[in-house]
C-alpha cells in the first residue's frame, strides 16, 4: 500500500511546562465540526496561563417512557503530566449542585456562582454534571501525554511523510472515500488531536496493526468507528469513537479508547469469537451494551478465552454495562471462559425490559458454556433502573436457537453498590442438565452493609440472597457469600 498522509492543515499544539515532567497539551477543534456552548472549559498548570479547551457536541441516548431521545451533551479533551487546575463555566446559570464522576475518584471541587474549579494529579476520564443533568453533561477526557505522537515538536511534516508504514491524520476534518478505510498489515495509523475522521477504520485479515492518537473517528451516520476483524496483534490507543468491536481475532489490546453512541444497537466494545483481548482504561457511554463477550456471532465462529477489562468506566444509557454469553453456535457448543473485569466504575444502567437486565450479567444461550468469570473491585453507582446481577441459563427465542449449557465458577469480589434504584437481581438455571454452579460473593457491600452468610441480623431461615435482594432460583447450586 502506498504511503497515505492526510494533512488538511497542521495546528501546533499549545505546550507549556513547569519542568521537564510537567506538560500540558491542548488541541484546537478543526473548522467545520459541531461545537457545544453549554460550558467553557479552561485548564492550566500550577501558576501557568489559562488555556481554553474546545467543547464538542456529542450525541447521547435518553430513554423516556420506553422511547429513545437523542440529546446533545459536551465533550472536551487534553493531555497533561504533573498537576493541572480546571475551570468549568456553566452557561445555564448558577450552579446549585455539581458532581464529578466516577464518584470513587473523590475529586474535590469548589463552585463560584457559575464556575466549578478542581485539580487533577493524574489522567482521568470524567463526567462533570451540573444541577443533576446527566444528558447535557461534560465528558472531560484528561489524557496522559501522548508519547505515540510521531510528529514531535520541531519536526516537519515532510520528514514525517518518509515513514512508509504510517497513515497520519493531521488536525482537521478528513472524509474517507466510501466511508471506510481498510488498514493493511504492518501499518500504524495515527489520529492527531484536533483531527476528525469521518468514516470507519477496518482492520481486516491483518497482523501487527496499531491505531493511536487523540482525535475522533466517527462514521458519517451510525456504526463502528473502528472494527477489528479476523486479525492478530492489534493495538488501539487513545482515540475517541462510536463503537469498537473485535471479532474473530487474537491478541488485541485496547487502551484509553473512549466510545460514545446514541442510536439503536449502539454497543460499545463487543468481543465476538476472539481470544486474548485486553482492555485498559477505556470509557464507554453507550446506547446499548457497553461491553460484551459473545461466541459465534456476526460471521465470526468459535468461543472466547482470556478476555479482560481493567481500570475502566462504563455507562449504559440502555441495556447492560457488562454482558456475557448470549450468542453462540448451537451445533458446535461454544465455550466462553477465563474472563475478568477488575477495577471498574459503573455510572448507570437504565433498562426497562426484563430480558436484558444486570449491570454484571451472564446469560448463557445457544448451547454456550460460560465458566471462570471474575468480577473484582467494581463500584456501581445509583443506577436509573435495573438489576445489579443477572445470571441465567436462558432461552431467548428472539436471538437464540437453544438455551445455554451452563454457567460455572463465577466470582464477585469487592463489589459495592450505593443507591436506591436497583431492582431484584436474579440467579436462575434452566433445567437439571443446564445449571449454574459455584457462584461466590466475597465482600459484597450494598449501601455500606456487608452481605455474608454469617452476617449479623440475618434470620436463620433466610437465604443470604434475600439480604441483598438477589433471587436465587431453580437449578442453582453452590452460591456462597463470604
Amino acid at each position: 500500500m502506498k504511503k497515505i498522509v492526510f494533512a488538511a492543515y497542521i495546528l501546533l499544539c499549545a505546550w507549556c511546562s513547569a519542568d521537564a515532567q510537567d506538560r500540558l497539551v491542548t488541541y484546537p477543534a478543526p473548522e467545520g465540526v459541531e461545537l457545544k456552548n453549554d460550558f467553557t472549559v479552561k485548564v492550566r498548570q500550577k501558576e501557568g496561563e489559562w488555556q481554553q479547551v474546545d467543547t464538542y457536541a456529542v450525541k447521547v441516548d435518553e430513554v423516556r417512557n420506553a422511547s429513545h431521545h437523542v440529546e446533545l451533551a459536551s465533550l472536551a479533551y487534553f493531555d497533561f503530566s504533573g498537576e493541572v487546575e480546571i475551570e468549568v463555566t456553566s452557561h445555564s446559570g448558577a450552579i446549585r449542585e455539581a458532581r464529578i464522576r466516577p464518584l470513587s475518584y473523590d475529586i474535590k471541587f469548589r463552585t463560584e456562582k457559575d464556575k466549578l474549579i478542581f485539580c487533577l494529579d493524574r489522567p482521568r476520564n470524567l463526567s462533570v454534571e451540573i444541577n443533576g443533568d446527566i444528558f447535557h453533561n461534560l465528558h472531560l477526557f484528561a489524557n496522559p501525554i501522548d508519547e505515540n505522537n510521531p510528529l514531535k515538536p520541531g519536526m516537519s511534516l515532510k520528514k514525517l511523510t518518509k515513514e512508509k508504514d504510517l497513515i497520519y491524520f493531521a488536525p482537521g476534518v478528513h472524509r474517507l472515500p466510501g466511508d471506510t478505510l481498510r488498514i493493511p498489515s504492518g501499518k500504524r495509523v495515527y489520529i492527531a488531536g484536533g483531527a476528525r475522521v469521518i468514516g470507519s477504520l477496518h482492520i481486516k485479515d491483518a497482523t501487527d496493526v496499531k491505531i493511536q492518537g487523540r482525535g475522533i473517528v466517527h462514521p458519517a451516520g451510525r456504526g463502528e468507528g473502528v472494527y477489528v476483524m479476523n486479525s492478530q496483534r492489534v493495538e488501539l490507543d487513545g482515540f475517541i469513537t462510536t463503537q469498537c468491536p473485535v471479532g474473530g481475532s487474537d491478541s488485541v489490546t485496547v487502551s484509553n479508547v473512549k466510545a460514545i453512541s446514541s442510536y439503536g444497537w449502539g454497543d460499545g466494545m463487543n468481543v465476538f469469537a476472539s481470544n486474548n483481548v485486553h482492555y485498559d482504561g477505556v470509557f464507554c457511554r453507550t446506547s446499548d451494551d457497553c461491553t460484551t463477550v459473545y461466541a459465534t456471532r456476526k460471521g465470526f465462529s468459535g468461543g472466547c478465552r482470556n478476555i479482560s477489562m481493567q481500570n475502566s468506566t462504563l455507562w449504559a444509557d440502555v441495556a447492560h454495562p457488562i454482558f456475557i454469553g448470549l450468542h453462540g453456535d448451537v451445533a458446535n457448543c461454544d465455550v466462553i471462559e477465563d474472563i475478568s473485569y477488575t477495577n471498574i466504575d459503573i455510572l448507570d444502567q437504565r433498562e426497562i425490559q426484563t430480558d436484558y437486565q444486570g449491570c454484571l450479567a451472564i446469560n448463557a444461550g445457544d448451547n454456550n458454556w460460560v465458566r471462570n468469570v471474575r468480577f473484582e473491585n467494581i463500584r456501581i453507582e445509583d443506577i436509573g433502573r435495573g438489576q445489579l446481577v443477572n445470571l441465567r441459563v436462558c432461552f431467548n427465542q428472539k436471538y437464540c436457537g437453544a438455551p445455554g449449557r451452563g454457567i460455572e465458577n463465577i466470582l464477585f469480589k469487592n463489589i459495592t453498590y450505593n443507591g436506591t434504584h436497583a431492582e431484584m437481581s436474579h440467579i436462575i438455571g434452566y433445567n437439571e442438565e443446564r445449571t449454574i454452579k459455584n457462584v461466590r460473593f466475597e465482600n459484597l457491600r450494598i449501601n455500606g452493609e456487608l452481605i455474608s452468610d454469617d452476617m449479623p441480623g440475618k434470620p436463620k431461615w433466610y437465604k443470604t440472597g434475600d439480604m441483598a435482594r438477589i433471587f436465587i432460583g431453580e437449578h442453582v447450586e453452590g452460591v456462597v457469600f463470604k
